[in-house]
This record gives structure tokens, sequence and C-alpha cells, in this order.
């Protein structure tokens, strides 16, 4: 019989002690060096599920035809004034283009001379007219700024507007706005506090605020896949140029680098965090779990080395198998080490409690004997049925879990040979007492008592709970935003939440290709009218629309404005006396106006701060000379540039911009951006419906997080149930009876629906990571559930006072503190991971030690 096989091998295990050690230690080394050799660890998110998925084909296809899309750094500027972001934004994608080593390339979008040059033309016609109309209103003083952009003709801009309201011709109204900013600046420069003024908010008025808050840099990093942080250094390349410049050493500009390598690199970070501590902590608990469990060290130390032993086994088995760990299958060793060490702490609880009839090395060989026919062939059903489920995974199109459940599954089998033939040969050396019957709980015999007398109320009860659970089963929700299992406080995701309210940057959009540009226009305004759509972008977006209204109002602005701005010669640049001597002249034309002037009018501030500045010292004077026009030069260029637009059309848009949404052989991209906030998962979803049933074939980030999710659960539906099934079929095979299988397949089901009341109630959102709980929730439910049925087939009346109990409890505190360890980190998914397993090992543990004594048939041997 397989009992008494069993016996005889782990007999044999143990007499030939040394010997198996030795093999053992001759294969740890080869799995080693396999390891070292062999395995690797990608964090390529993009390789999770499966190539052969149409939506990930298409995803697939979108990265390979536009490769400049994918895998981007991006840093996020925000300055004081739009000029310093601007000048921040200039020097940092200049050094950053001259580090070929770190960066394929680093551009400003958002600074294309193309761009630059339209700008006008892509107002609307009515603030158009209004900002034309304030220029064409400034350029007596505009005309002055361009024949000496210096403070010196600044002042004298100023003293023109002196005269002019001594004549009675000077209109302030609309200019009170820019006289208090340059108020404003001129105080501060003449208290000796000078600081930069922004011509563009005093020159592009509404221009200036549809720019926005930010400028940006983006740059496509060499990565290594190979590393944990594949772009780590070239972000550190980044910092290191973000902290060079000179605006943001003076806290004027401040830079955050968010994107996809940021966050990627940030999540592993993230998720190492605390580890080494956890780790040491969590082994130490699972040390004093296993010392309170089996009470010796000489069984402490023999169960420690066949896990490290088999954990070793199992990883080079990983090596040759697979080669290449993802993110998620990394998981492998939790899921080893929370299961394994339930097979060893079996094994060894019994194995104290057996009462050899001979003393010596004979009765430690009977005892193990004795031990192996009680508990082989159960560990044995166990390790079957709980690799039988996580190989259930492994044909699912959710890669990641596959890998997960075809090592783990193995490990299974791994985990039950080093139980039955390593530890035994441990156990043979250390030579631990025995004849131990303290190893059950005898206290608990009344609760086994209690249990059976009132098992039809408990299995009423659990009844109710199981049709509650049932019935929460349609409110569970899987989030399959990997942005909301991110540190939110890391600075890649506090960049991208200053870009998420802004459809043009938030990161979930959509993209259609289209056969041609027509097409892509076509479907660009079909898109833009769903509900669920902010707006269409394609190609011909670039091209500003209603030129033939717009152009007009920009050449005749252009006529009168252009001759006074185009000087081919400027007055050289003054020196202090000049500045001062100007400061003079220009505090004593405005003094001459100051009775017309209302009590608040920003002229009065500024004739007090040039009187100041007129005595004020070299320093502070060329000072406060660089402070008011550092910026003035620049803008005059950019307003000079604006004026000169001509029509354009598609076959103007420059390469950098129409390599974006053109490809060589005609195909054209629509680039579709969501209306709202798409915080949430709902919103997402009906964002993506929207256009799918508009566009099935359609791509990008928000279709591949929502797509992803559907396979993602459809993958597990698939799993779970080959996984039931299977594991039904090793039971019937194993116990021979249908009612026996039911007896271990129904607290299966019941722990599992306990845990979707929880998850339901918390509430626990599903996501990526802590899904992985639904395998371990079958691997541990069936290996506990299976020694009590089996038990209960051997004749034992009191499952709760037997050490099987006591080696449940404790296999059970052992893998919690594991995952407790995990529910600590400081990374939301892992710790999401770390509380779903809790709590599916709670409720687990509760089916066990609850449900199972309570539906366990009443035999005629019984008491109750």
């Amino acid at each position: 019989m397989l009992f008494a096989f069993i016996g005889r091998f782990i007999t044999l295990c143990a007499r030939h002690a040394w010997a198996v050690v030795a093999l053992f230690v001759v294969l740890s080394g080869a799995s080693v060096y396999a390891g070292m050799t062999s395995l690797g660890v990608t964090t390529d998110t993009s390789k999770m599920l499966s190539p052969r998925l149409a939506w990930k084909q298409r995803s697939d296809e979108m990265g390979r035809l536009f490769p400049q899309k994918e895998n981007l750094l991006v840093a996020v500027i925000e300055a004081d004034l739009p000029e310093e972001g601007a000048e921040t934004a200039r020097a940092l994608a200049e050094k950053l283009s001259a580090d070929h080593k770190h960066f394929a390339f680093a551009h400003r979008p958002d600074a294309n001379p193309y761009l630059i040059r339209n700008g006008l033309m892509f107002l609307d016609v009515k603030p158009l007219t209004s900002i034309l109309d304030d220029t064409i209103a400034a350029q007596p003083f505009l005309a002055a700024l361009a024949q000496d952009p210096s403070a010196r003709g600044l002042f004298g801009a100023l003293s023109l507007i002196a005269e002019g309201i001594k004549q009675g011709q000077a209109n302030l109204t609309g200019f009170q706005a820019p006289l208090t900013g340059f108020a404003n600046t001129l105080e501060q420069a003449a208290a000796g506090h000078p600081s930069p003024l922004s011509w563009e908010r005093l020159l592009g008025g509404q221009l200036s605020d549809l720019a926005g808050r930010y400028q940006f840099v983006v740059t496509k990093p060499n990565l290594d896949f190979g590393s944990f942080q594949p772009g780590g250094e070239a972000s550190d390349a980044m910092r290191a140029a973000i902290n060079s410049l000179e605006f943001v050493r003076n806290g004027h500009a401040h830079v955050q680098m968010t994107g996809d390598v940021q966050l990627n690199d940030e999540e592993f970070a993230t998720v190492a965090e605390g580890m080494v501590a956890g780790l040491v902590g969590s082994l130490a608990l699972v040390t004093l779990w296993l010392t309170l469990a089996v009470r010796s060290w000489r069984v402490v130390v023999p169960i420690v080395i066949t896990l490290v032993v088999g954990l070793l086994l199992t990883t080079g088995f990983a090596a040759v198998a697979v080669g290449t760990l993802n993110l998620i299958s990394v998981a492998f060793a939790i899921l080893f080490v929370g299961i394994a060490v339930d097979f060893a702490i079996q094994f060894s609880v019994r194995f104290r409690a057996q009462n050899p009839s001979e003393p010596g090395a004979q009765g430690m060989f009977e005892a193990l004997r004795m031990t192996g026919e009680e508990t082989g062939h159960q560990i044995l059903v166990a390790a079957l049925a709980t690799s039988a489920g996580f190989l259930a995974f492994t044909p699912t199109a959710f890669l990641g879990v596959a890998q997960l459940g075809l090592i783990a599954g193995v490990g299974m089998m791994v985990a039950f040979v080093c139980t039955t033939s390593l530890l035994p040969a441990l156990l043979k050396i250390c030579r631990p007492p025995l004849n131990c019957p303290s190893m059950g709980y005898t206290f608990m015999r009344p609760v086994d008592v209690a249990i059976r007398r009132f098992r039809k109320v408990l299995l009423a009860a659990f009844a109710v709970i199981a049709v509650i659970g049932l019935a929460l089963v349609p409110r569970l929700q899987f989030d399959g935003d990997p942005l909301h299992t991110k540190n939110p406080h890391s600075e890649g995701m506090r960049a991208l939440r200053l870009l998420i309210d802004n459809p043009q940057t938030s990161p979930y959009s959509a993209e259609l290709l289209t056969a041609s540009l027509d097409d892509a226009h076509q479907q660009a305004d079909r898109l833009a009218e769903l509900p669920q759509v902010h707006d269409a972008m394609w190609l011909g977006s670039f091209v500003p629309v209603d030129q033939d209204q717009k152009l007009p109002l920009i050449q005749d602005a252009a006529s009168m404005l252009l001759p006074t701005l185009m000087v081919e010669q400027t007055k050289p640049a003054p020196d202090a006396e000049a500045l001062r001597a100007s400061a003079a002249a220009t505090a004593k034309a405005l003094a001459g106006v100051l009775d017309s002037l209302p009590a608040q009018d920003p002229l009065r501030r500024i004739q007090s701060a040039l009187l100041k500045l007129s005595q004020a010292s070299d320093d502070s004077v060329l000072a406060a000379n660089q402070a008011l026009v550092r910026f003035l030069p620049a803008e005059l260029d950019q307003l000079r540039t604006m004026l000169q637009a001509t029509p354009v059309k598609i076959s103007d848009i420059p390469h950098d911009i129409a390599d974006d949404y053109l490809l060589p052989d005609g195909r054209a991209l629509v680039e579709v951006h969501p209306n709202g906030l798409m915080t949430s998962s709902e919103a997402l979803h009906h964002f993506v419906s929207a256009v799918q049933t508009l566009e099935p074939a359609i791509a990008g980030p928000a279709v591949d997080i929502v797509e992803s999710a559907n396979s993602i659960v459809r993958a597990f539906e698939q799993a779970a149930v080959a996984a039931v099934a299977m594991i039904a079929v090793i039971l019937l095979l194993a116990l021979r009876r249908v009612k026996d299988m039911g007896l271990v397949l129904a607290p299966l089901m019941l722990s599992a629906l306990m845990t979707v009341v929880l998850v339901v109630v918390l509430p626990e959102t599903l996501n990526f990571a802590n899904i992985i709980a639904l395998p371990l929730l079958l691997g541990v439910g069936v290996s506990f559930n299976i020694y009590f049925v089996m038990n209960w087939r051997d004749g034992v009346h009191f499952p709760l006072a037997s050490p099987t109990a006591r080696a449940v409890l404790f296999s059970a505190l052992t893998t919690g503190t594991a995952f407790g360890s995990l529910a600590m980190s400081h990374h939301p998914g892992t710790a999401s991971m770390g509380r779903l397993l809790l709590l599916s090992l709670g409720c687990t543990l509760i089916a066990t030690l609850v449900f199972v004594p309570a539906l366990l048939p009443k035999r005629d041997s019984d008491e109750v």
C-alpha cells in the first residue's frame, strides 16, 4: 500500500541520513549555480499578458509603429514665471540631448517653432481680436522697447505714458494689470531684492494663460530591463542635470520626473523599501511560531533547512524552465514557503507525538516510519491538489500568473519530496526527543464536543454566510488601473497628478490607426461628438482653422507693429549712470502728473520706486536692469515671429510633429482624450466602452487598462474552474468516495465565499497585485482540509484536540506572518496583496477549524 511504501521510504532516508543530506547539498549547489547564471528578472510589464490577445496585438503594434511614444521619462517643470520655466526646460533639454549614453532623444513638445509661429492663429477669433487690439494700443511702448531693450528704454516708454496723461491722450484702463505687475517688480528692485519681470504675462495676456502652468521635457531613456530599475541610470542623469540648472538652484523653478519609466522604477523602489527589515522581522516571528509548534530547536533547524533547500531547488527549476521571472512570478518564494512550511510542520508535530516501542536509533526509525504511514499520504494528496491548483493557471493568457503557477506547482512537489526525504534525514541527525502527547490540544476536546452538538446551527449559519457571499459575487470589482497600485506619494505620481486634470496631458487616452489622413479626419470628427470624449486629435488638428478670418487680422496688426518692432540696430546697453539718469528723468515726468492719477494707480508706486532707484548704487541699478529686461528680447522676438504668420496646410507641419500622427505608408493616427477625470474604474470603463462601440479596433493606454483587466478576470475564472476540477479528480482518486471529496471541497468553496463577503464589506478592491491570493487560497485551503478529512477517515474523534489542529494553526500563523509583512509595505499594491492574503487565510482557517468539524458526518463511534 501507499501508506507502507511512504513509511519505508522515509525510514530508508533516515538510515542513510548523511548520504541524503549530501545529495541535497549537491542539488542545492547546482540550483544556486543555475540561479546565478541563468535566472533573471524583467520589469517589463508589457509582457505580463499573452501576445495572442487581439487587443494586446493592437497595443503591441502601436508600440512598434510609434516607438517614440513608449517608455518615456518626462520632466514636468513648474516655475514662478513662464520665462523661467521655459529657460529651465530649454537648458534641460539641451543637456539631455547631448547625453547619448542615457537618452535616445530629449525634446520640448510645447516649444516647437511651428507652434510658436502660428500661436496666434490657434486662438479663436474673438480672443485673437482682443489680444491684437491690446498689442496695437501698446505700440508706442513696444516701439521704444524695441529700439532700446533695457531698463533705460523701459523708463523712456514710461515717460511717454506720462506725456500722454499730461495731454489727456492716454487711456490706461486696459493696462492696469501690466502696470501693477511692473510696479511690484520695480519696487523689489529698488529695495535691493530684484526679481525677474515676466514680459510674457505683461504682453501676452490671455495668450500666456492658454500656455498652461507647466513646461515639459520629454525623453526616451536607454533602458536596462535586466535591472530592477531599468531607467535608474537615466533618472540619475536627469536628476543631476536638473540640479545644475540656474532657476532650480535658486528655487524659482521646480522639476519633477514622471512617465512610464519613472513610475515603474519607483514601484520597485517602493516595494523594496523596508523589505530587509520586514524580512528579518518576519523570519524572527516564523522561527518563534516554529519553536512554539514543535518545542525543540532540534526540529526547528531541520524544518528551516528543509524549507531553504526546497526553495533553492524550486529556484533552480525556475532558472531551467523559465529563465526570466516577471514581477508576479517572483512571488513564488512567498507561496512556496507559505505552503511548504505546512507540510514540514504537519510531519514534525506528528513525529514528536509518536511513542515508539523501542528506545534509541531503532525507536527513531520506528517513529519516522509511523509518521510516514500516518501523514505521508495526506501530505502527498495535499501536494498533488495544491500543485494542480497552481498548474491550472499555466495555460491562461495572464502570463505573469501562468509563470507563477508553473513554478509554484512544481515547487509543491519539490516540497513533498524534501519533506519525506531530507526532513527525516535531518531529524535523524538532530535526534529530537519523542513521545510528546502534548503536541495536541487536549483542552480543545470540549470545543470539539460543542461543535458536534450544535453542528446543525453552525452549518445553518455557514450556509447563510455562503448565500450572502454568492449574492455579493457580482459586486466584486477588479481595478485594472496600474496607477492605483503605485505609491501616491512618489515623485512620479505627484507629477502625474499635476497633469491628470488636463485632457491633453492625461495618461488615459485612446488611439485609432486609420488607413489615411482623410479617414483620420472623418473618424476624429465622429469620435469628438461622443459625450465621453473631450477631443480627438489627428494631424490636421495642428492646422489652424478659420485662417481666412484670422490672417487678415494678424496682417493688419503686423502692418502697424512690425515697422516699429523690426529694428536693425538697437541702442548699446546702458551703464549704471545712464540707468540712474533715465530713472530720475522718468520719476520727474511722472511726478508732474501724479495729481491727475487716482490714489491707487500703480504709476504712483512706479514713480516712487524710480526716484529711489535713481539714487541707488551701481550694483543695485545694474541688478535692477537685469531683472526688468532679462526676458524682454526673447518676448519681442516671439511677438515678431507670430505677427509674420502665413497660411499653413498639413504638408507644412514639421516631421517632428507629423511623425507622431502619420506613418510612411500613409496610415494616420487619431488620439482620443477623455472628457472628465478618469480616476475611477467606472469612469474609465464608460470612456472605453463608448469609443469601442464606435470603433472596436481602437487601442491606447485607456483601452489597455480596461482590456487587460477583462483578460485577467477571464484568466482567473478559467483557472479557478480548471483548478477545482483538477483538485476534485485528484481527491476522488485519492479518497475514492464522492462524499469525502465533497467534504474537502465544501470548506474550500465556503472560505472563498467568506473572503468575498469581507472584500465587499471592508471594502478591498481586487487589483493586479492582490489577485494572486486566489491560487494561494486554493493551495492552503486544500492542504488544511485534506488533513482533517483524512484524519476523520482514519478514526480521529477530536479533530481540534489532535496534533493536526496544532500543526494547522501554527502553519497558518507562520504563513500569516509572511503575509503580514507584505501588508505593512509602503507600496499600495503589495500592501493590498498582504491584506487580501491575510483575509483569505483567516477565512480558510475558520472554515477548516470550525466548519469542517461540524460538516464531518457522524460515525457510530462518535460520542455526540
